[in-house]
């Protein structure tokens, strides 16, 4: 049980208060193009406004590699904060980010104001977490927010460097609710708990279902991945997604599960293709009869049925990866079908971030789960029962 201070623990009138937030948006020529990451940090801003603090905001966007790129300059986002909360967050325009500007702007605060930091990455000791900027960083306040799930399995100056030099280090709302559902609902579920994953490939989620197989009840296994699986069960996969070198650990997966006695379910037919394109021929056959020149894109009808009365009677729901390449509307059936299971069942229900999130909001079914996880690598590392240091930085209860 992770018990992390946060901002409902701290009192931070008069204080100067430094927030990690994630403002890594998608910019076209200077435009943001989807801003659900700047409206998802308001309620953690708005709580430190109103009780009188004064904020400042940091962020990562991009990549600028240690370098001031402009078209990754955060001037964008200050201008449309600014128009979300309503009052002005000034931009501390300094290359080198703790600059004249932001020293002088912070100087000259009130209580209650807002300014916002040039990109963090700008500055090359970002990523490697080293000592002098995280202790700039930290020369601007007097408290420390973190609220930035989507690098916290990173440790950055921004996020982790940092809280070595203040006193008070604590989480925001955005974060505390990763902490309350992705871990605890691994740590710690109400049961029956259902684990669903697909994507691509089994390598990289080699230490999910090794973590997941000691914590579910049932797994289930979709997407490219089960191809894998299928082969390892002397199956055809035709030329389906395959990783030959982990056939000999599906297979030991196979066998933990028996030992562990939770039930694994793996598709019992799949929807194939001639070709890796939503105008290809497809037809629907029994899984490991998968003819040669043939792929597998999605889950079958009757696998469907199977996933779907899995998740019916489950209390907690843990879902990251799509069941097939769900980009293409002929071979998204079977991922609408899971998310359409996990909207309607009374459990709680978790999406890990990455291609599941973005698939559950573009079929319409995001305002229907219980949580969708903000971090695709951070949620992976949650799910893998890793310690991220974005979160053993901040001060326990």
């Amino acid at each position: 049980m992770l018990n992390k201070k946060s901002v409902d623990d701290i009192n931070v009138k008069g204080k100067k208060v430094l927030v990690r937030c994630d403002f890594n948006v998608p910019l076209i020529d200077g435009k943001i193009t989807d801003e659900n990451r700047l409206v998802a940090a308001l309620p953690t801003i708005k709580k430190l406004i109103a009780d009188g603090g004064k904020i400042i905001l940091c962020s990562h966007l991009g990549k600028p590699k240690g370098e001031a790129v402009p078209s990754l300059s955060l001037a964008p986002v200050a201008v449309r904060l600014s128009e979300l909360l309503g009052q002005e967050v000034k931009f501390a325009a300094d290359p080198e980010v703790v600059g004249p500007n932001a020293k002088a702007a912070v100087e000259a605060m009130k209580d209650g104001e807002v300014i916002l930091l040039e990109n963090t990455r700008y500055r090359a000791e970002e990523t490697k977490n080293g000592e002098a900027f995280s202790k700039e960083l930290a020369s601007l306040c007097d408290v420390f927010v973190n609220d930035a799930f989507g690098t916290a399995h990173r440790a950055h100056c921004s996020n982790v460097g940092v809280t070595q030099y203040v006193d008070t280090a604590v989480v925001g709302y955005l974060m505390q609710k990763e902490i309350d559902f992705l871990g605890n609902a691994v740590n710690n579920p109400e049961r029956p708990f259902v684990a669903i994953l697909g994507g691509a490939k089994v390598s990289s989620k080699i230490s999910v279902i090794e973590n997941l197989l000691d914590k579910v009840d049932t797994l289930i296994i979709g997407g490219g991945m089960s191809y894998t699986f299928c082969k390892a069960m002397g199956g055809n996969v035709g030329k389906s997604l395959l990783e030959e070198d982990y056939c000999d650990y599906a297979r030991n997966m196979l066998k933990k599960a028996e030992e562990k006695g939770v039930k694994l379910l793996l598709p019992v037919d799949n929807v194939v293709a001639d070709d890796f394109s939503n105008d290809a021929n497809s037809k629907v056959v029994k899984a490991g009869e998968i003819p040669d020149g043939w792929e597998g894109l999605d889950i079958g009808p009757d696998t469907e049925k199977i996933f779907c009365d899995a998740v019916k009677d489950a209390k907690t729901v843990v879902w990251n990866g799509p069941m097939g390449c769900f980009e293409m509307p002929n071979f998204a059936h079977g991922t609408e079908a899971v998310a359409k299971a996990l909207a309607e069942t009374e459990a709680t229900t978790i999406i890990g971030g990455g291609d599941s999130a973005a698939a559950v909001n573009q079929l319409g079914y995001g305002d229907k789960m219980t949580h969708i996880s903000t971090g695709g690598g951070a949620s992976l590392e949650f799910l893998e029962g890793k310690e991220l240091p974005g979160v053993a930085a901040a001060n326990d209860k």
